[in-house]
């Protein structure tokens, strides 16, 4: 009997997830000189990473509500901060971490 390769443990975040904060983190590049509008921009970065994150841990990912919820407040409040440069790198790492070809399932 051949002993199968150990499985390495899946990353905690869907790929469209992090997917989805590298799109919204690089639309602060429009914001970033208009500092008048960030009490509009910055709660709009939240929720548009926010909620749709919730329901892709929940229903793609199978997290629980609780755990789902803790994800995408992280990422949430990582994507709402007003600069591009934060959330872009964990954005990719997340996304090296989930690998590219998960993006199918």
């Amino acid at each position: 009997m051949a002993a199968e390769p150990p499985r390495s443990p899946a990353p905690p975040i869907h790929p469209w997830s992090a997917g989805l904060l590298v799109a919204v983190d690089n639309l602060w590049n429009l914001a970033d000189w208009a500092v008048l509008t960030w009490w509009v921009t910055v709660p709009l970065a939240f929720l548009s990473v926010f909620v749709p994150t919730v329901w892709l841990q929940r229903w793609l990912r199978r997290d629980r509500w609780s755990v789902a919820f803790g994800k995408a407040l992280v990422l949430g409040l990582v994507a709402a901060i007003p600069t591009s440069l934060t959330g872009t790198p964990v954005g990719v790492a997340l996304l090296a971490w989930a690998g590219v070809d998960r993006w199918r399932r």
